[in-house]
């Protein structure tokens, strides 16, 4: 039985770490880790509210004390609801990442499923994400469908 628990303040540093796996996974991401400091104040603080739109479930490294095994973090956005979703909360999928010696193990499954437990329990009826080519197979067997919709992005 897989242990999934949400994440808390002390597990900022943790999160930062494999959240950087996940980028190191991309193509053309770069690895520089100098933002792990900006970031980690308002990361502990967002995983301190545990009621924002926010949040991160994660497994325990079962080798490595102190270490996370895996890692999903996502969030709850509103949009203005349609015929469809009149509530228009919407979820966004937007970092899975399982720590490379802990990986085939069930971790990123488990995390997602309490995720989108969350999103449930918050009204979200469409849920959103990213995927590798890898990690197709695990979102499709949760349901998750292709979308044909361009996705355009600009940095400000």
């Amino acid at each position: 039985m897989t242990l999934v628990r949400r994440a808390v303040p002390g597990d900022a540093k943790e999160v930062l770490r494999l959240r950087q796996v996940m980028i190191d996974s991309m193509a053309g991401s770069g690895s520089s880790t100098d933002w792990h400091g900006e970031s980690l104040p308002l990361l502990r603080a967002k995983l301190a509210e545990a009621d924002g739109g926010f949040a991160a479930f994660v497994v325990d490294h079962p080798e490595r004390p102190g270490a996370l095994a895996a890692l999903v973090a996502g969030t709850v956005d509103y949009r203005i609801g349609n015929a469809r979703d009149p509530y228009g909360a919407a979820g966004v999928v937007f970092s899975v990442a399982t720590d490379p010696d802990a990986r085939r193990r069930g971790y990123a499954r488990a995390c997602m499923e309490e995720l989108l437990e969350w999103f449930r329990e918050r009204g979200v009826r469409r849920v959103r994400l990213t995927s590798s080519a890898e990690a197709e197979p695990l979102y499709a067997s949760l349901g998750f469908r292709p979308k044909p919709d361009p996705l355009l992005e600009l940095y400000l």
